[in-house]
């Protein structure tokens, strides 16, 4: 992996319109599928149908509430440059880019891919307090920590 200098507070922004995006889209399905459910005649299969919509509005309603977590928990993760990896930390081992913040999961930023992890995910708690040229072993895979940002 080629060494790049990543601006951390451009990932970190990333991030949080992503988040923010993703929240957008899902009260704009609700609202449509709230206004679908309305515009349903009475038909047979009417109870079944507005039931089942029902169901999708209360599934995208949980999305939107753990969506909204990790807004509340995005705000939480200080843009602080350290030398050991802690919440706010961008490190950048031999394999890959874990930005330790949220639970996001793979995205990609100006052509480089990350990962957006929990500082309770396993990965994380593994690198806490490591520092450059740190070596660990997860799931059998060894990294070494070229840098935190």
């Amino acid at each position: 992996m080629e060494k790049t200098a990543y601006e951390k507070n451009n990932i970190r922004n990333y991030v949080k319109s992503v988040i923010a995006e993703k929240i957008e889209k899902l009260k704009n399905f609700i609202e449509f599928t709230l206004e679908a459910s309305r515009d349903i005649k009475k038909t047979p299969k009417y109870d079944s149908m507005r039931e089942e919509m029902q169901e999708e509005i209360y599934q995208m309603q949980r999305q939107l509430g753990a969506l909204n977590d990790l807004k509340r928990n995005m705000a939480k993760v200080l843009n602080n440059s350290t030398e050991r990896v802690q919440l706010g930390s961008l490190v950048i081992t031999n394999k890959a880019r874990f930005y330790i913040s949220v639970s996001l999961g793979e995205f990609f930023f100006e052509g480089d891919r990350f990962y957006a992890i929990s500082s309770e995910s396993p990965m994380a708690k593994k690198m806490m307090g490591m520092k450059s040229g740190d070596e660990f072993t997860l799931n059998k895979i060894h990294q070494k920590i070229v840098e935190v940002l």
